[in-house]
């Protein structure tokens, strides 16, 4: 690796935010152009940077999901225990306590390192509101490539999201071997709001990094009930997350002061499949849960 790919990097022009909103063929090329180079350069950004940066393990989530997940890997029957953390919010949506909220000054302080990088990132330009956010999974353009982080978020996939999808959605095993990732910041005065949607993923996992503290109003986010019509509102804690299906209907309103702060996390099948709306709940066993499917990665992105 060339000693100055962090500085070729941090020289790059990056392309304007209307041409990524426009998803202009430029912008796209830019990202091709570039690839190897952004990877080096986050590489040797996470070398230099090593003394300085916190350790990124699963000593940063809830005690309880942490030990009843490990227990649940290491015997499958034992499961229930991590079924009992999620409260159910609405039909198909689940709330649980997922960081320790102590511990997520030291997440934020890594991403702060992140963004004072000045390597390019791809922001989510999909989603109009994510001024600050970043796209976090390798199939994804201009994603964040540091090495330790990689390491990271594949745990969280791997080890805690995926099984626990099964657990509460067991219909989209086999629906869950693709992975795609991002983070989002609302700012108050920047962001309006995000109209009512579906995600492109059979499952979605949206968590808080709001630190203790680090208040916001507003940017509630509504849940609906298709067969009802009722309306769930919900209020992000620091470190909680909600887990839903895709196909739940949901609006955040608009954020009236302060920040927030989310990883969002997907899963699908192979070339972006989910589950039809008719498929059947099903019974499988707790062993089939709790493994990683030996499926290579291919290179769909949603956006």
């Amino acid at each position: 690796m060339s000693l100055n790919q962090l500085q070729r990097a941090r020289a790059l022009d990056l392309p304007s935010r209307e041409a990524m909103l426009q998803r202009a063929p430029s912008v796209q090329q830019f990202w091709i152009d570039n690839q190897l180079l952004l990877s080096d350069a986050w590489a040797q950004w996470e070398h230099s940077e090593k003394d300085h940066l916190v350790a990124l393990d699963d000593s940063l989530l809830d005690a309880n999901l942490r030990q009843t997940v490990a227990q649940a890997w290491q015997d499958p029957t034992k499961e229930s225990a991590v079924r009992e953390l999620w409260q159910e919010l609405a039909p198909d949506v689940f709330e649980c306590q997922f960081f320790d909220p102590e511990r997520l000054t030291d997440l934020r302080d890594y991403l702060d390192k992140v963004s004072m990088a000045n390597i390019p990132m791809r922001p989510p330009y999909g989603i109009a509101l994510n001024r600050g956010g970043a796209m976090l999974d390798r199939r994804s353009e201009g994603f964040l490539a540091a090495p330790g982080f990689q390491v990271f978020y594949r745990e969280l996939l791997d080890r805690y999201m995926r099984p626990i999808a099964r657990l509460l959605f067991p219909e989209v095993t086999g629906y869950d071997t693709q992975t795609f990732g991002f983070s989002i910041q609302y700012q108050a005065s920047k962001d309006t709001s995000l109209r009512l949607h579906t995600d492109a993923s059979a499952v979605t996992l949206n968590i808080n990094l709001n630190k203790p503290g680090e208040v916001f109003t507003g940017s509630v986010v509504d849940f609906y009930n298709s067969a009802t019509g009722q309306v769930k509102a919900f209020t992000f804690k620091p470190g909680t997350a909600v887990i839903h299906r895709g196909s739940v209907a949901h609006k955040a309103h608009p954020i009236s002061s302060g920040e927030r702060t989310n990883f969002v996390l997907w899963l699908y099948g192979e070339r972006g499949q989910i589950p039809p709306h008719s498929t059947p709940r099903k019974l499988i066993e707790p062993a089939q849960r709790w493994t990683i499917p030996p499926v290579i990665a291919d290179d769909f992105a949603p956006f």
